[in-house]
């Protein structure tokens, strides 16, 4: 009898010890959003300003396009009349001083010419075949763009023609690069008078995105500028802007 009663208290006892260990993880408090949100450093204010910057340069090369197109009976007449003629047109831009690393085949074609039947609903009929190549030749001194004009004109004849005239710059970069630094300095400019209206001061830049706006380019001439004195018409290249936007996050202190 003593000894079953012993063993009832020692069973009691575990069973007691195994409750009590387990009541502290049951009765331990959860972390409450509250309490996460308390633990976190504040934010720091910020300012968001946008920039623009302009920069501009003389121009200091013309891309004259330029090239040649005929028609003839037969598409073999047509290619041969053709070749002639651009032929014809390479030589004189190199005696003009233009090199050959400056003038490059854009299009080559041949096409069928077509003429309507003599009645109504007839199918047309192929009268012809035309062949074109035009070519992109780039004048780096800008005071020979009128001769190469004229002397394509002089070399090509009926068979020459002048699409136009764009004038550009030979290192865009350093302009776009004159043009980041323009708008960067404009948006910072922004940032801190937004600071002092705030009664705070300028911290660190978070961000910074660049939104380019592209290269803007005086008007292309066409060949009816010109007439028929290429060489004696007054070209005016103007100048060339490369334009920036910026978009920067400052933070505030």
């Amino acid at each position: 009898m003593p000894v079953r009663t012993r063993h009832r208290v020692a069973v009691a006892a575990a069973l007691l010890a195994v409750g009590t260990a387990a009541v502290p993880a049951a009765a331990a408090p959860a972390a409450t959003p509250a309490t996460v949100r308390a633990a976190r450093a504040p934010e720091r204010a910020t300012v968001t300003v946008t920039g623009e910057g302009r920069a501009t340069a003389d121009p200091d090369l013309a891309v004259v396009t330029a090239g040649v197109e005929v028609t003839r009976p037969t598409g073999k007449e047509a290619l041969a009349a053709q070749s002639a003629a651009a032929d014809a047109l390479l030589g004189a831009v190199r005696a003009a001083g233009v090199a050959d690393r400056d003038v490059r085949t854009e299009n080559l074609s041949l096409t069928a010419v077509r003429a309507s039947g003599p009645q109504p609903g007839d199918p047309s009929e192929v009268t012809g075949y035309q062949a074109a190549q035009t070519f992109s030749v780039t004048v780096r001194d800008l005071a020979r763009t009128g001769a190469v004009l004229q002397a394509v004109s002089d070399a090509t004849g009926d068979a020459g023609r002048v699409d136009g005239v764009v004038f550009d710059v030979a290192d865009p970069a350093a302009l776009r690069s004159h043009a980041r630094a323009a708008a960067h300095a404009d948006a910072h400019r922004k940032a801190v008078q937004y600071a002092k209206l705030s009664g705070r001061r300028l911290g660190r830049l978070v961000s910074l995105r660049e939104d380019s706006q592209g290269r803007a380019r005086p008007v292309t001439l066409p060949m009816s500028a010109f007439g028929d004195a290429a060489a004696k018409v007054p070209v005016a290249p103007g100048t060339i802007e490369d334009q920036v936007g910026v978009t920067e996050v400052y933070e505030l202190r």
